[in-house]
C-alpha cells in the first residue's frame, strides 16, 4: 500500500507530539479494483431505484428523508432528543433557540443547505463548509469563536489530549493546503461517484478542519457529493446506517488512513446501499401508514372518511409532522374552532395524539399540539417520551 500520509511533530503544551498529515488526494492512486467498482455500481443503482420511490408528494417524503438524515447523524454523535422537539425548533431555528432539539433541528438545516446547492451544481468551496458548520453549530454549546471558521488549535480524535488520541489531527497551518485539495477533488465530475463521496468523506474526518462538528460537516459532504455526482432531489440516509455500524465506519476511516483506500470504499458502497433500502422502506412505510388511516376512518366514523376538511388535514402529513390548529388555519382557511374540532376527530379515530409540552414562550395558552406517532417513529427516533 502507498504511504497515505506522513507524520510531524508538534509542541502541544510545552510537550512534543506526532501529528499526522495526510498526503493531498491528487498526489494518491485512489483507482478501483473489480470488487470495489462492482460494490461501487450496486450502491448507484440501489440509490436510483430508491429515488424512482418518490413520486406523489415528493417534499413531503423528501423533509421526511432529510429529517431522518439529519437525526441519525447527530445520533452518531450522542447528540439525541424526541422527533417532535426537533420539529418544535426547527419552527424557532434563528430565535436564539438552545438544546438538544435545537441542535438537531441545525444539523437538518445544513443538510438541507447542502442538498439545495448540489443540485444547483454550486462548486464546492471551503466558504460552503465553513458556512455549514456555522449552521449545525446553531443551538449548540459551541463557543462563538470556533463557529464558521477553521480551527486555529492543535486537533485531536478521542482521548482527552494530544498525548492519549487515538490521532492527532494535522496542524492548523496544513489546513488550507488540505482544503483545497479536498475541495478541488470534491468538484471533480470524472471520479465513480460513490468512490468519490467516500473518499471526500474520509479525507475530510482526517484533516478535522473545526474545533467542532467534524463528524457531522462531513456527513453533509456525503450527501452533497451524491445529490450532486447522481442527480439525486435527495440524498439516501446514509447516517442511518452508520449509525447501525459505527464499528465498522471507524475501521473503515482508520483502513483509509493507513493506505488502504479499497476497503474504505466497499464499506462505504455498503452503506450507501443499506441507506437506499431504507429511503425505499420509509417510502413504503409511509404509503402502508395512509391506507391505514383510511382504514382507521372507514371503521371508526364513515361519514369522516368522506368530510373533505378531514382528508385535507390528512394531505398535510408527512410534510408537518407536527399539527396544530394554527397551522390548519395558515395552510387550509379554516377557523381556529373547526380547525381545532378536526384535529380532536382524528385523534378519536386514532390517528393522531396529543402531544403535552411544558415549554412555551409566548403570551396564553400554548396551542395544543398532535401527531402520528407512526409518523415521527419512522423519522428515525423514539417519538415521544
Amino acid at each position: 500500500m502507498e504511504p497515505a500520509g506522513s507524520e510531524v511533530e508538534v509542541v502541544w503544551n510545552g510537550r512534543r507530539v506526532r501529528a499526522f498529515v495526510p498526503a493531498l488526494l491528487r498526489r494518491r492512486h485512489l483507482g478501483l479494483d473489480a470488487p470495489s467498482a462492482g460494490r461501487s455500481a450496486a450502491a448507484a443503482a440501489e440509490v436510483a431505484h430508491a429515488a424512482e420511490g418518490l413520486s406523489g408528494d415528493y417534499e413531503a417524503l423528501a423533509r421526511l428523508l432529510l429529517r431522518s438524515e439529519g437525526v441519525a447523524s447527530s445520533y452518531i454523535e450522542g447528540i439525541t432528543a424526541p422527533v417532535v422537539d426537533v420539529v418544535l425548533a426547527e419552527a424557532q431555528l434563528g430565535r436564539r433557540t438552545t438544546g438538544a432539539g435545537a441542535w438537531v433541528a441545525s444539523n437538518l438545516a445544513a443538510v438541507s443547505e447542502a442538498v439545495s446547492s448540489a443540485r444547483e451544481t454550486t462548486p464546492l468551496s471551503v466558504d460552503a463548509l465553513c458556512q455549514w458548520q456555522r449552521t449545525l453549530s446553531t443551538g449548540s454549546p459551541t463557543p462563538e469563536r470556533y463557529v464558521g471558521r477553521l480551527r486555529e488549535e492543535q486537533g485531536w480524535i478521542g482521548g482527552t489530549s494530544p498525548l492519549d488520541a487515538h490521532l492527532v489531527t494535522p496542524p492548523a497551518s496544513e489546513l488550507p493546503a488540505l482544503l483545497e485539495d479536498l475541495v478541488a477533488y470534491a468538484n471533480r465530475t470524472d471520479l465513480d461517484p460513490i468512490a468519490q463521496a467516500a473518499v471526500v468523506h474520509a479525507q475530510f474526518e482526517i484533516v478535522h478542519p473545526f474545533a467542532d462538528g467534524n463528524g457531522r460537516v462531513g456527513r453533509v459532504l456525503v450527501a452533497w457529493v451524491l445529490v450532486r455526482r447522481l442527480a439525486l432531489l435527495v440524498p439516501p440516509p446514509v447516517s442511518v446506517a452508520v449509525a447501525a455500524d459505527v464499528g465498522g465506519y471507524s475501521s473503515g476511516l482508520v483502513s483509509f488512513r493507513v493506505g488502504d483506500h479499497l476497503r474504505w470504499i466497499r464499506w462505504f458502497a455498503d452503506a450507501v446501499v443499506d441507506g437506499g433500502r431504507a429511503q425505499r422502506a420509509l417510502v413504503a412505510s409511509v404509503e402502508r401508514i395512509k391506507r391505514r388511516w383510511h382504514d382507521q376512518l372507514a371503521s371508526v366514523e364513515p361519514k369522516l372518511r368522506s368530510d373533505a376538511a378531514v382528508s385535507a388535514v390528512l394531505d398535510l402529513l408527512p410534510r408537518h409532522l407536527v399539527l396544530t390548529s394554527p397551522t390548519l388555519v395558515d395552510e387550509l382557511g379554516l377557523s381556529r374552532k373547526a380547525a381545532l374540532a378536526n384535529l380532536k376527530r382524528l385523534a378519536g379515530a386514532g390517528i393522531l395524539t396529543e402531544y403535552e409540552t411544558l415549554r412555551h414562550d409566548g403570551p396564553g395558552k400554548p396551542a395544543a399540539l398532535y401527531v402520528s406517532r407512526e409518523l415521527l417513529g419512522l423519522a428515525g427516533s423514539s417519538p415521544l417520551r
